[in-house]
C-alpha cells in the first residue's frame, strides 16, 4: 500500500518556519524524504523562496517551484518538481520578524487542515512548525501549546506525551509547561506511569523497541539521596516504578539526573522519563540540537516538530537551520510506516 504525504504546517509566518520549509525539500533526495505537502499561503512561500534565491542560501538541489494543490494526492506526483503549497491564505502580509495577530486564525487553520487530512486518511502524519504562543494566546487561543491543541482536535481525553529525540537520546517530561515549583507538586505517582505506559507502547508500536528499556529520573538531586534530599523518590517515584514492573515493562531508577545522560548510561536504556521539561530538554538540546525533534506519543495520528522555536531575530535572512526539521519530517515517515504495518500485522 503506497503510503499517503506528510502534512507540513507553517507555523509562526513572521518566523522561519516557510524557510526551513523550503530547505527541507532541497535536501529531500540527500535525505531520501517522503513527499510533503506545506499547509501555507502561496504567496509567503514564493516570497520565502525569493529570498532565499536572492541570499544565495544552499537550496541543495533545483531551483524551487512553489506548485499549488489541491488536495494531498496531488503532492506525490508533483513533489520532486517543486514545494506542494496547500493554501492556507493569511490575513495580513507578514513582515520578517514582526508578531500579528491577525494571522493568528491561519496559523491555527493550517494545524487544523493538517490534522483533519490526516484522520480523513489523506495524508500520513503531521510536522508542525513552530509557532509563537504569546501572539496566539493574545487572539484568544486557550491551549497551552500545540501539544493539547492537538489532543484537543483529535478528542483525546488524556494529555499526550512529548518525546524529546536525537541521535543518541530520548526524553520524555512527565510533566510539561509549567513553572518548576508547579511541576514538582502537581507529579504523582500516577502521572508517571500514565506517561510510561503510553512511552512503552509507542516505543514498541512506532519505532520497534520490543521491549523497550524506561529509565525513570529522580526528581532531587542524586535522586534523593536515601531520603537525605527529599522524599520524591520514595513517596512517588518508586511506587510508579513498581507499578510499571507489574504491568511487565523494563524500568530501571530512580537514577539521578546529573549522571543518567553520558554515554555508558544512555546505552542501558532506549528512553529516559523525566519529571519536568528542561530535565528532559537540556540533555538532548545538548547533545543534538541541530537534530533535536518532538515526537508526541499518544494520539490516534502521527506528529513531529523540530525542537526549536521560531528565531524571529533570523527570520527572513536565509540563516536559519533545518536539519531539525528534515528530521522531523524523516521521523514522520518512519513512525508512519511502522503504524501502517503494525495495522496490518506485518511489523
Amino acid at each position: 500500500m503506497t503510503q499517503g504525504p506528510i502534512a507540513l504546517t507553517m507555523g509562526e509566518p513572521a518566523g522561519i518556519g516557510v524557510e526551513i520549509a523550503l530547505k527541507t525539500w532541497g535536501r529531500r533526495a540527500a535525505y531520501d524524504l517522503p513527499p510533503f505537502y506545506l499547509i501555507a499561503d502561496p504567496d509567503l512561500v514564493r516570497q520565502e523562496a525569493a529570498a532565499l534565491a536572492k541570499a544565495q542560501a544552499p537550496m541543495r538541489g533545483a531551483a524551487l517551484t512553489v506548485i499549488e494543490i489541491a488536495s494531498p494526492a496531488e503532492s506525490i506526483a508533483h513533489f520532486e518538481h517543486g514545494l506542494p503549497v496547500f493554501p492556507q491564505p493569511l490575513a495580513a502580509k507578514p513582515v520578517p520578524g514582526v508578531l500579528n495577530k491577525a494571522n493568528a486564525g491561519a496559523v491555527l487553520g493550517a494545524i487544523e487542515t493538517a490534522v483533519r487530512h490526516v484522520r480523513a486518511g489523506e495524508a500520513a502524519a503531521v510536522v508542525t512548525n513552530p509557532i509563537q504562543k504569546s501572539v496566539l494566546h493574545a487572539a484568544g487561543f486557550e491551549h497551552p501549546g500545540h501539544t493539547e491543541y492537538l489532543a484537543a482536535l483529535c478528542g483525546v481525553g488524556h494529555l499526550p506525551v512529548m518525546m524529546l529525540s536525537c541521535p543518541g537520546l530520548k526524553t520524555v517530561p512527565v510533566t510539561i509547561h509549567l513553572a518548576l515549583e508547579d511541576a514538582i507538586a502537581a507529579l504523582t505517582t500516577e502521572m508517571i506511569v500514565e506517561r510510561a505506559v503510553i512511552t512503552a507502547e509507542a516505543l514498541d508500536r512506532d519505532l520497534g523497541f520490543r521491549p523497550p528499556r524506561l529509565a525513570i529520573a529522580g526528581l532531587n538531586p542524586h535522586a534523593g539521596e536515601a531520603g537525605d534530599m527529599g522524599d520524591a523518590e520514595a513517596k512517588i517515584i518508586q511506587p510508579a516504578i513498581d507499578q510499571l514492573r507489574a504491568r511487565g515493562i523494563t524500568v530501571a531508577g530512580p537514577m539521578a539526573s546529573d549522571s543518567m545522560f553520558h554515554e555508558a548510561a544512555r546505552e542501558t536504556y532506549d528512553v529516559a522519563i523525566c519529571m519536568y521539561h528542561d530535565q528532559a530538554l537540556i540533555p538532548v538540546k545538548a547533545l543534538g540540537f541541530e537534530y533535536g525533534i518532538n515526537m508526541t506519543l499518544g494520539l490516534p495520528i502521527v506528529r513531529t516538530s523540530p525542537d526549536h522555536g521560531t528565531a524571529l531575530d533570523i527570520a527572513g535572512k536565509g540563516q536559519a537551520n533545518s536539519l531539525s526539521l528534515t528530521s522531523a519530517v524523516a521521523y514522520a515517515g518512519l513512525i508512519a510506516r511502522y503504524r501502517a504495518q503494525a495495522a496490518q500485522g506485518t511489523a
